[in-house]
């Protein structure tokens, strides 16, 4: 039996006992409640779907392939977790479970855009300390108009004619993005503000999207190009490719784009300075001539590599290496560790390793053999097979990223031709349709670089993508088949 001291003890101490039992209670039911659980509860039970319904159809390993894809893909979009956790957990499961060797699992730290990424980060950052970036915005902020929809249309307008000077996307978003941070400031629009979202996703959107259009501007153009000569022994004419791409992919879609952030992301016309208050044009600095040294020559070398072979990674690794040398005096002293995002490192490297995993273990083949069984193709249906080849080539999208479609889908042309009975050609071109339309940014790098450089949160990029997606779906894509049926090319 209890003391009567003793039960007085108990009695003192319940109303704080029950006090914690509430509270626990609380913390537990705000986390049951929250979303990310929700989400989180949701991914669990459609990975081990897919790992269940694949296990019975695929091998081991696809099955193994298939069900991280799944996991890792909808924890990118739904960002439950930090990207970069996701792309560690990647590496993890990978090695763990010998899914691909460990050249394959961590292919993308080797590969040129991860390193075009971390050189872009670099050259950002000289930029900023050098103040170029403030100069160069001073003197193009008078040429981008008085009215804010003059400001994004002119940034498209200027990235897109990049895109024919410079080949790689992650090099004209590394290059544009701070340059166009400098002009929001000095235009007046702050950091948090519409104007500035516009600006930024106006440079990023506009140097990349459009950019399919034109043969050597995008990573899967280039693959597919090369792909194209060495399996089936045809040469893609550049012109060819932009009289067939161009007109809707390119100039279509870059309107659009300009429309768009109008409409999702309006805000006042900049401020302008005053005539009078006109700020006085200075000489250039030491440090800046020798970044703009560094620039010129880096962009050289990247518009020439189809000369000298030597990847654009690389090259920019190489001007990154220069402006860390604390004899440059192009960056601050601990540059690497205060201004440099690895978690964009670790989130791109992720991406590249798993479209790597996917490739290795043959799923992406197994896959538009399926779903060509699936799609009924007929002779006498051209438009309904151009349809379903674009279609198949977006589910691979999903399932790998963009790159993936022209390293799957283009060995397998032949075969798709025959059973369709359209011109190779057309064949291929359907891929265009497919990787000029991004469902989500995970299957870009450049949109990661685009995010990591301008600061731009995934859901901003994420409900551009998902907008854009659906518009070409039901608008682009049905001009750019009027065009090829005018063309001839069905």
């Amino acid at each position: 039996m209890y003391s009567v001291n003793e039960m007085s003890s108990q009695q003192s101490s319940s109303p704080t006992d029950l006090s914690m039992s509430v509270s626990q209670k609380s913390t537990l039911s705000s986390f049951l409640s929250h979303p990310g659980f929700r989400k989180l509860v949701f991914i669990v039970i459609l990975t081990a779907t897919v790992a269940l319904v694949t296990g019975l159809y695929l091998s081991v390993a696809m099955t193994m392939a298939a069900t991280l894809t799944v996991f890792c893909i909808a924890m990118w979009a739904t960002s439950v977790m930090p990207e970069y956790w996701t792309s560690l957990l990647f590496f993890l499961v990978a090695i763990v479970l010998h899914m691909a060797p460990v050249q394959t699992v961590f292919s993308g730290f080797y590969s040129s855009p991860f390193w075009l990424l971390f050189s872009g980060m670099v050259l950002g950052a000289a930029i900023r300390h050098t103040r170029l970036d403030q100069r160069v915005a001073r003197q193009f902020s008078g040429m981008l108009g008085q009215r804010y929809r003059s400001v994004i249309g002119s940034i498209v307008i200027l990235a897109l004619l990049l895109a024919f000077v410079m080949p790689s996307a992650m090099g004209r978003i590394v290059l544009i993005v701070p340059i166009v941070l400098a002009l929001a400031d000095h235009l007046g629009y702050g950091s948090g503000s519409k104007g500035r979202t516009g600006m930024v996703l106006a440079a990023s959107l506009g140097t990349f999207l459009p950019a399919f259009s034109i043969l050597p501007s995008n990573t899967p153009n280039m693959i597919l190009a090369a792909m194209v000569e060495n399996l089936h022994g045809l040469q893609i004419s550049y012109w060819d490719y932009l009289l067939l791409h161009f007109p809707v992919l390119g100039v279509f879609k870059a309107i659009l784009l300009v429309m768009l952030i109008l409409w999702l992301y309006p805000d006042r016309d900049p401020l302008l300075p005053q005539a009078g208050n006109a700020v006085e044009v200075t000489p250039l600095t030491p440090p800046e001539r020798k970044l703009i040294i560094v620039l010129g020559l880096s962009l050289l070398l990247w518009l020439t590599d189809a000369i000298h072979h030597v990847s654009p990674g690389w090259i920019g690794l190489a001007a990154a290496l220069y402006c860390l040398a604390p004899i440059s005096g192009l960056t601050k002293a601990k540059c690497l560790n205060t201004e440099i995002n690895f978690a964009s490192l670790f989130f791109v490297a992720g991406i590249i390793g798993l479209g790597a995993v996917i490739s290795a273990s043959g799923l992406g083949e197994i896959l538009v053999r399926n779903l060509s069984g699936h799609a009924h193709f007929a002779s006498d249906r051209p438009l309904w097979n151009i349809g379903a080849l674009t279609v198949i080539s977006t589910i691979v999208a999903m399932v790998t990223n963009l790159p993936g479609i022209p390293a799957v889908m283009t060995p397998l042309a032949s075969d798709l031709a025959s059973l369709t009975g359209l011109p190779l050609t057309t064949v291929l071109m359907t891929q265009v349709l497919a990787f000029s339309n991004v469902f989500m940014p995970y299957q870009a790098p450049p949109l990661i670089t685009a995010m990591s450089v301008g600061n731009l949160p995934m859901r901003v990029v994420t409900s551009m993508c998902v907008t854009l997606f659906v518009i070409g779906i039901v608008i682009v894509a049905p001009l750019d088949l009027l065009w090829w049926h005018i063309l001839g090319l069905f």
